[in-house]
């Protein structure tokens, strides 16, 4: 007796997917790259035959994605939900019956966030139609921000650029944020935006950089700035005075900046750090995994 199987189905048969990566905006090639065990790509979502793995070019990780057949949009629904309760939808193909399926699950929101923000800690899973009756579902992911991209409810008038979102989205994966009384050294700081977000945070900031902050930023209580090199600013200036926060956004060779923040790291007077790190030409990971 001959059993039929959906042409869907005989594709996916031929291999495993044991993770799956979505690329942040502008970073599928060295994405791509990096992984191993590519299977299938899907606009911005890599499949790998491979287990999960930390990334630097993905912007969520699927952890554990399991290939699901469905009958209909309310049979997809019923297996998400058997699996998990958040879920997320990535959507590259066959929008309308994916977005169907979406909203026959529990409702989560999309809505920008309003800075500071306490994640949730229920885990938010990601889903994807494959073909019309086959979905890629993974109830553990790397990021709790929908399709791992943040969204904040902007400040048009206060920060004087938009490098504050940078430093809204650190804090928020950090769970915590500068508080009252705090001392924190911020560096390639001009025209201010980190150090604005520190100032709304109500701690005072040391702001360092060759340009100079905007007027704005200049006037504000709790705000100073330095108009010197970032890299000759040495623990060694703050043997009498704690730092709370060590902040760079500093644009500068990997390599350089690392021997500066170890130094700082070492020397004890600091215990919190956010950095950025910018790469020039080809990016050498290895200098990423000493961070």
């Amino acid at each position: 007796m001959s059993q039929f199987i959906p042409t869907g189905m005989i594709r996916f048969m031929t291999f495993e997917i044991n993770s799956a990566y979505l690329a942040a905006e502008g970073l599928l090639e060295p994405l791509l790259q990096e992984l191993e065990g590519i299977t299938d790509i899907h606009d911005q979502l890599v499949l790998s035959s491979q287990p999960a793995k930390q990334s630097y070019w993905a912007q969520n990780i699927w952890r554990n994605p399991k290939i699901i057949q469905i009958d209909s949009i309310n049979d997809a629904a019923r297996k998400l939900r058997s699996l998990h309760r958040n879920w997320c939808l990535y959507s590259h193909t066959l929008h309308r019956r994916a977005k169907l399926i979406l909203d026959k699950l529990p409702p989560v929101s999309s809505s920008p966030m309003s800075f500071p923000v306490s994640l949730s800690t229920t885990q938010l899973g990601s889903f994807t139609l494959l073909d019309e009756n086959t979905l890629l579902a993974s109830p553990e992911c790397s990021s709790a921000f929908p399709n791992g991209k943040p969204l904040f409810v902007e400040d048009r008038n206060g920060p004087p650029n938009r490098a504050y979102l940078k430093l809204y989205e650190a804090l928020t994966i950090a769970g915590t944020t500068p508080q009252p009384g705090e001392f924190c050294i911020d560096v390639g700081g001009s025209p201010g935006g980190w150090a604005w977000v520190i100032n709304q945070c109500g701690a005072d900031v040391l702001s360092i950089d060759r340009s100079p902050l905007s007027l704005s930023m200049q006037n504000k209580k709790g705000v100073t700035f330095q108009k010197r090199d970032a890299f000759k600013l040495l623990p060694g200036e703050f043997e009498n005075q704690h730092v709370d926060w060590l902040f760079s956004d500093i644009i500068c060779y990997p390599e350089k900046l690392y021997d500066w923040i170890l130094e700082w790291v070492e020397s004890g007077i600091c215990k919190n750090f956010i950095c950025t790190i910018k790469f020039k030409g080809e990016p050498d990971l290895s200098i990423a995994d000493k961070f």
